[in-house]
């Protein structure tokens, strides 16, 4: 049965991919958060959903390096890890994070710092067994800086290149590293904002999964993020420096 080990498992994103994988078979489940009774929730909904899989949940400090170690290390005594999907965060808001620096802190440990600690010590592991999947959510915001959400993004770049490494350092290895990069998306994190034009947060989830079970490097979702990215990223500054994005 496969080990699947989901960080920030309470996610909109995270939930609906632990749907779709107990729905296509039994799998072992290990899902990690920060809050035990809703993380609780969504491990009683899947046991409903998939009787035949086994879900354990597990509580930590996302922010301290020493208890994210010791997380990963019991998570891995346990059983062999197949999967790995590091999928939590949230959108700071920008203002905010001008304006106080102890937001900000917050913002970037959150988003940066403790997905690319997790992954690392996901990582040590996979390495001594030489085999697994490391999933990491990033964001097409960590494609370009913008005016609008540049702490997000900043901490979202963060994730990216440290993929980009991870990617560079297994690339001769049955070890697999991919990054993922939803656009905007109706969850819960963006239930604030203009909800015309966002994804559905089941289609992101479909398409993250069928990503992770083809091996791909880079998951955008939706797929159009690629294009809308890439000309992001290409655009000369005297003219993106006249975008009110």
């Amino acid at each position: 049965m496969q080990h699947i080990v989901i960080i920030g498992a309470t996610s909109a994103m995270a939930e609906h991919c632990a749907r779709l994988w107990v729905q296509a078979s039994p799998v072992r489940l290990t899902l990690v958060g920060r809050d035990e009774a809703r993380t609780q929730r969504v491990a009683d909904d899947l046991r409903v959903r998939s009787p035949q899989s086994s879900v354990q949940v597990m509580t930590t400090d996302f922010v301290n390096a020493a208890a994210i170690a010791r997380t990963v290390h019991t998570i891995t005594e346990l059983a062999p890890v197949d999967v790995v999907l590091i999928a939590h965060g949230v959108l700071s808001d920008q203002t905010t994070c001008q304006d106080d620096v102890l937001a900000c802190d917050t913002a970037l440990q959150v988003n940066g710092v403790s997905p690319v600690l997790f992954a690392e010590a996901f990582a040590a592991q996979m390495a001594a067994a030489n085999g697994g999947t490391l999933a990491l959510i990033g964001s097409v915001a960590g494609d370009r800086g913008r005016k609008s959400n540049y702490v997000y993004g900043a901490a979202k770049g963060l994730v990216t290149r440290y993929a980009q490494g991870l990617q560079h350092r297994f690339a001769h290895t049955p070890i697999k590293i991919i990054l993922i990069k939803p656009g905007p998306t109706a969850t819960a994190m963006t239930a604030h904002l203009p909800q015309r034009g966002l994804a559905s947060v089941e289609a992101v989830a479909a398409t993250i999964v069928q990503g992770i079970a083809q091996g791909k490097a880079v998951i955008y979702a939706p797929k159009k993020w690629a294009v809308i990215m890439m000309i992001i990223i290409h655009l000369p500054a005297f003219i993106f420096n006249k975008l009110d994005i």
